[in-house]
């Protein structure tokens, strides 16, 4: 009776199977390497690498929040038959020798788009990539980050203290290349682990097209006025004073550039906001506000004040126009049910097909398609309005081929309904 009540509904002071526990993964098998920080150390490197197998695990750091700009200032490397490497891109800025010796080789990285614009600086381009963050992505998982994946695909503990560390400090303190050295210990197991997940999912080729989009994806663009960025900005709303953030934004920019310092901490967005609201004539009416008392902030108040004055003395012909400058894609989708209430309705129509294609294939909704290439094809359809036309516009627009395909006839059903 025991053995048949057992395999019945669990009773009520039955608890929960645990989830198992995970393990905190603390030191590197083969210990901290040293800093690969001299051209004799960078070869025996680039030979080890060269002679490894399998696939690669790549990791950048950078000092972003503390430094101008993007650089980077550590890359990790872990191969099977080669160990790990941390190279100080600094001391070696040309690595391009040791991505040749990688030719062919996967890299494997997460979230990839974030490393391969610094590394490429490096001379560092890989030629196949594999992208655990867009993996996991792909497969549904709720955490992405790079302890989550971890943790779910080996049961291992990743601890992340060191992430938003400056990276540009010399010489690097032992416990954060520790930190590094790890970042790149499992990512190929992990890998292993999702590529296995994608197959049995049928991803598998999802996934490959996914990852060549972000390893061939070009560099983007310049904003037009990336000042507009300004944390704040839509408290600003007359062109005298959005000049004033114009002109201080441009001024901190050439600043944090010349000192190589994070513009933020150069002088933060909400002294710039603060600036334009109160419009100060003198320097003394500057360093009166709140924003403007740090040290910092106060030793460089004539050159803020400068800033603010040349805004002042504009003429009325060159302050900048209270909106943004105009873009080719589609209005706000909060003004389309007034200015076009059929463009709202196939929004909302298609908005409802990736939704219940998401949940589907438990896949991000923006992972299926990019919310402003769909607003794009909702607010100017193509004619006919049909599966062949819709796939089109899709490919034009910078959709993958599965994305596409997935899409393409449903999407055609929903903008042609009545």
């Amino acid at each position: 009776m025991e053995a048949e009540a057992s395999q019945g509904t669990p009773g009520a002071d039955e608890r929960p199977e645990e989830a198992p526990a995970v393990v905190p993964l603390l030191e590197p098998a083969d210990g901290v390497p040293p800093v690969v920080a001299t051209p004799e150390a960078l070869a025996a490197t680039i030979a080890a690498f060269a002679a490894g197998t399998g696939p690669v695990a790549v990791d950048a750091e950078r000092a972003s929040g503390y430094r101008y700009g993007q650089r980077t200032y550590l890359v990790q490397l872990r191969r099977e038959d080669a160990g790990t490497a941390l190279i100080d891109p600094i001391m070696l800025p040309d690595l391009a020798e040791l991505s040749d010796a990688l030719v062919g080789v996967e890299w494997v990285l997460h979230a990839a788009s974030q490393d391969l614009p610094g590394l490429a600086e490096q001379g560092m381009r890989p030629s196949r990539v594999f992208d655990t963050e867009l993996a996991a992505r792909l497969l549904g998982m709720e955490r992405v980050g790079l302890a989550a994946v971890v943790a779910d695909t080996l049961g291992l503990g990743l601890a992340k203290e060191h992430s938003a560390v400056d990276w540009s400090t010399r010489p690097l303190p032992p416990e954060w290349l520790r930190y590094a050295a790890l970042d790149v210990e499992v990512l190929v197991e992990v890998r292993q682990v999702l590529a296995e997940r994608l197959a049995v999912s049928g991803k598998a080729e999802w996934a490959r097209q996914e990852f060549e989009a972000v390893r061939t994806a070009p560099p983007p663009a310049p904003r037009a006025e990336p000042w507009r960025r300004v944390s704040g900005l839509h408290n600003v709303r007359d062109a005298r004073r959005l000049a004033v953030v114009r002109e201080l934004y441009a001024t901190r920019d050439r600043n944090a550039r010349e000192r190589d310092i994070s513009p933020g901490r150069v002088l933060p967005d909400t002294a710039i906001v603060a600036a334009a609201q109160a419009l100060p004539r003198t320097v003394g009416q500057l360093v009166a506000l709140p924003s403007f008392a740090g040290k910092g902030t106060r030793r460089r108040a004539a050159l803020w004040q400068s800033a603010i004055d040349r805004a002042m003395a504009l003429p009325e012909s060159e302050l900048p126009a209270t909106r943004g400058p105009a873009s080719d894609g589609p209005p706000p989708p909060r003004v389309w049910p007034d200015r076009d209430p059929e463009a709202a309705r196939r929004l909302a129509a298609a908005r409802e097909l990736v939704l219940g294609l998401s949940v589907a294939h438990t896949v991000p909704v923006e992972n299926l398609l990019q919310p402003d290439l769909l607003r794009r094809l909702c607010w100017s359809p193509p004619r006919p309005l049909d599966a062949a036309a819709v796939a089109a516009t899709l490919t034009a627009g910078g959709a993958r081929a599965w994305q596409v395909e997935l899409l393409a006839d449903g999407l055609a059903t929903a903008l042609a309904a009545d």
